[in-house]
């Protein structure tokens, strides 16, 4: 009997651990499923028991079969996406509706690969990424997003939707109405700088309806992102609460928050002391109704001051506000852990002195805070701050700004500065990441970025060629030079705030007519242009990564083209030539034209499809209005009229070139033709009220774009390559 029951509980011991191994690899080959279906069934999974570093191992078993070994979900992963790049030459991109072209035979591994992690910790997004890119995301869109965070290591994803449902619940239990806490929020596209205490009111109020729909779609997000190794970091409370809350609570010290974007003064945001006894009440009251939610992973991010004037500068103020904050996670999270964007330490360096930083920072446990150092590609603060006075931090680039689409990005000098901070910034710095405010047009820089948390042989040069083999699925000596070039002409400067081609400005004769419209490039357009001739040679391609790249080098050869024209209208101007000025004026409009023809083909630079996806989350048609109205509204004016972040999220799409950019320059050459007939001087005044006017009213529009690709951009781009050619290289 004795044996017999032995036997029973080792075939239940070995029933339950099967189980459990089968459950272990659910995740990571559900993952391989609906990424590459046709080969998913010739990949194994296996758990490698390793130290605490991430690392993959692969190789081709005699079967032909590829094993992919990792320690965890994530590390088998990282490994599936090398095999895919490196050896199945191709791209997995971060877009649901993009395919992903794999061969039907798979290429074997010679020698089995083996690849540690540099560092631990490596993380996406920025608050910013979710009202540029993603308000308009349904399940399906984050489920390819998430898979592209876990092929390219990512551990710590900003997860910051849905808290407004979390808010909803707790500001009703502190006796806000329900009209006052649904108006408290902005629209769903200026969500994120609610979040920062940028803002607040504007473009709402928040429909139930979203509110209810985000917390669910949140519970889907940290879900998948934990299934596949991910630290989802979860917002806490960090002082910014409604003005309605002073009626609630007159005695709690509540006072406005510093102006922002040049909003009215009833956009400001309201903030509670820190030191006020109501500020751990709220504390609690959100982590508790969050982790009941959502569950924790102990990290949150919380950023009290951004781009806002604090109460007081005294660093002794910010170092109780900051001691408190961490110090009311801690008592509802013992293991909490704070996480800290570092972007006001660049961006007000003025104000935030080293005394002032180190106060805020110290007034931490050491360990307890991680700081994000945000846009290191073009200023670190690392080396400004002592690494930090110590506390962890992440290495970050930036690379995008309000998802202007203009090719930027300095790989090389990238490379450089992570390589120092790896060497030189102290035991301190724990990872890498990326902060970029919208997706945008230059995927190889995150590839890249990525690709250094891992051990990598390949240098730049040889990086590049890999780049441009599975863009196009094979190598070919004309894409390779393609990339190169773009490499060492064009990849060879920083994103900018404000970047985009004069097409997408507000017109005027010379400059750009605001700092959010800043054209100017630091190469040479014939450089680029001949990188776009050699790509068009490279036509027997057969890949979606391959038309992406012809469309979107294409944009920007003719986006810069444009100030060309500009200026050769401007000179028939100042010369009084009317004939020529017609002329010039004709051509700039029929290369707006041109523009929005070639973009027209590609699916992501659609302006149909982002308001058609605003769109779907209306219950009835006021609401689809109203999402449609706050999807216009980001993308161009941003506020209103006399606000200074018009255009600031500018973007080279198909619909917004000729409906909406191709107009103004209309009406401004128009007028100015007319001035010069009428041998007046050009009415700035009157031209600035019909141009605001013009963009108010299609904020509230409701003109209908196409959102499916129309045309062939290959053929497109070989005419408009052809038509253009001389006049570039005349310039």
């Amino acid at each position: 009997m004795k044996l017999k029951y032995l036997i029973a509980l080792i075939i239940i011991h070995s029933t339950l651990l099967g189980c459990q191994k089968k459950h272990e690899y659910d995740e990571i080959k559900g993952l391989a499923e609906r990424l590459v279906p046709s080969i998913s069934q010739n990949i194994n999974f296996e758990i490698l028991e390793t130290n605490d570093k991430d690392i993959f191992e692969l190789e081709t078993t005699s079967t032909g079969n590829i094993t992919v070994r990792g320690n965890n979900n994530l590390s088998m992963a990282v490994g599936l996406n090398h095999y895919l790049k490196y050896y199945c030459k191709t791209t997995v991109s971060w877009y649901a509706d993009d395919s992903i072209d794999v061969p039907k035979k798979l290429p074997i591994i010679p020698n089995k690969i083996r690849k540690e992690a540099r560092v631990q910790k490596r993380f996406f997004l920025n608050y910013c990424t979710f009202g540029y890119t993603m308000p308009w995301w349904q399940w399906k869109d984050w489920e390819r997003f998430i898979d592209w965070m876990a092929l390219n290591g990512v551990n710590m994803p900003l997860a910051i939707t849905g808290q407004e449902a979390i808010w909803q619940k707790v500001w009703e239990k502190f006796g806000l109405t329900d009209q006052q806490i649904r108006s408290y929020f902005t629209g769903p596209a200026h969500l994120p700088w609610h979040r920062m205490s940028n803002l607040d009111h504007w473009g709402g109020s928040l429909p139930q309806s979203w509110l209810d729909h985000q917390l669910e779609l949140q519970k889907k997000i940290v879900t998948r992102e934990r299934e596949l190794g991910m630290t989802p970091v979860l917002p806490a409370f960090a002082g910014h609460v409604p003005a309605a809350l002073k009626k609630a609570r007159p005695d709690a010290k509540i006072d406005k928050l510093g102006y922002w974007g040049g909003f009215d003064d009833k956009y400001r945001s309201s903030f509670l002391d820190p030191l006020d006894p109501l500020f751990p009440e709220i504390q609690k009251a959100f982590l508790e109704e969050q982790t009941k939610q959502f569950g924790t992973d102990h990290i949150y991010g919380a950023d009290p001051f951004n781009e806002v004037e604090p109460p007081s500068w005294e660093a002794d103020y910010l170092a109780s506000v900051s001691k408190t904050i961490y110090g009311s996670m801690r008592e509802i999270d013992p293991n909490a852990q704070w996480l800290q964007m570092s972007w006001i330490f660049y961006f007000e360096r003025k104000h935030w002195t080293n005394e002032r930083i180190e106060a805020m920072l110290k007034a931490v446990p050491q360990d307890k805070m991680v700081l994000l150092d945000y846009y290191c590609e073009n200023t670190e603060v690392w080396p400004m701050t002592k690494s930090f006075f110590g506390q962890p931090y992440i290495w970050c680039y930036l690379g995008n700004f309000g998802g202007n689409t203009m090719l930027a990005g300095n790989i090389s000098e990238v490379d450089q500065r992570f390589e120092n901070a790896f060497k030189n910034g102290g035991t301190n710095i724990e990872g890498i990441g990326s902060t970029l405010e919208a997706f945008d047009v230059n995927p190889m820089m995150y590839d890249y970025v990525f690709e250094k948390a891992w051990e990598n042989d390949n240098n730049l040069n040889e990086w590049i060629k890999n780049w441009a083999d599975r863009r196009y699925g094979k190598e070919n000596k004309n894409a390779r030079k393609a990339w190169e070039i773009l490499l060492e002409k064009v990849y060879a400067h920083p994103a900018k705030l404000g970047q985009a081609t004069l097409t997408n400005s507000r017109p005027t004769f010379e400059g750009s007519g605001n700092w959010t419209t800043d054209p100017q490039i630091e190469y040479k357009n014939s450089d680029l242009l001949y990188a776009w001739e050699l790509l068009l040679k490279t036509d027997d391609a057969d890949r979606g990564t391959y038309h992406y790249d012809i469309v979107n080098i294409g944009r920007q050869v003719l986006g810069n083209h444009f100030m060309n024209l500009r200026d050769l209208f401007t000179l028939s101007y100042n010369s009084k030539d009317i004939e020529s000025a017609n002329k010039i004026g004709g051509e700039m409009l029929e290369l707006l034209c041109d523009i929005d023809s070639l973009i027209s083909t590609e699916s992501s630079f659609l302006l149909g499809h982002w308001l058609e996806d605003a769109r779907l989350f209306g219950e009835n048609e006021n609401e689809a209005n109203y999402y449609e109205h706050n999807a216009r509204n980001i993308i161009t004016t941003w506020g209103g009229k006399a606000q200074s972040l018009n255009d600031y999220a500018n973007r080279s799409w198909a619909g917004l070139t000729t409906g909406y950019y191709k107009i103004r320059w209309e009406m401004f050459i128009n007028d100015a033709i007319t001035s010069l007939r009428e041998n007046k001087p050009f009415n700035e005044q009157a031209f600035f009220e019909k141009v605001t006017k013009f963009e108010a009213d299609w904020v509230e529009g409701k003109e209908k774009y196409q959102s499916l690709p129309k045309g062939d951009g290959i053929s497109i781009a070989k005419k408009l390559l052809h038509k253009y050619k001389d006049q570039i290289l005349r310039n």
